[in-house]
């Protein structure tokens, strides 16, 4: 019997693919992502949702520890103006995405990066739409010039010890 085995330097390394944040407010946007998934809606699968209480919470702070962390791209996503739980959230969304959008200027960091949305609980047809098109823009600009030099293409980020001191923190925070 002849074993046969395959030279280490034969297998191609997967091929980069965009890592998304998507911020999505309870009531609407995330029930809205639900919606798309129960409906078995197809969909680019290259994010990660954090879900929040209202989008009008978002500070920079957040988008930018996302960016630090390894997101090509942000996506904040709330509720349709006059649908707010919160009443006037997502007034409070747009002031702080503005203020988030004028430090990335300043940083330099391409603008096509970071987006905004409002995406209602009946809309997973427009969910998925949003995550295709934004996967799209975030795949054509490449991967995020402030972590290209710290990212091996196919590693897990969840495999980083400094991830899991953090998960404990906040396990720890919430008791």
């Amino acid at each position: 019997m002849t074993t046969v085995i395959a030279a280490r330097d034969s297998v191609a390394p997967a091929p980069w693919e965009p890592r998304i944040v998507v911020f999505a407010c309870n009531w609407c946007s995330y029930a809205g992502a639900d919606t798309a998934g129960v409906s078995r809606i197809q969909h680019q699968p290259n994010f990660r949702m954090i879900r929040v209480m209202c989008s009008g919470r978002i500070q920079p702070g957040f988008v930018f520890r996302a960016f630090e962390k390894g997101a090509d791209g942000v996506l904040v996503s709330g509720c349709h103006f006059g649908d707010c739980h919160y009443i006037f959230g997502n007034e409070r969304a747009v002031e702080q995405f503005e203020k988030t959008m004028r430090v990335v200027k300043l940083l330099g960091i391409d603008e096509g990066r970071l987006r905004l949305e409002w995406i209602s609980a009946a809309e997973g047809v427009r969910f998925a739409q949003v995550i295709d098109e934004f996967t799209d823009q975030i795949r054509a600009l490449g991967p995020s010039p402030l972590m290209v030099v710290d990212r091996e293409v196919g590693a897990d980020p969840e495999a980083d010890p400094e991830v899991d001191r953090e998960k404990e923190m906040l396990r720890c925070s919430s008791s």
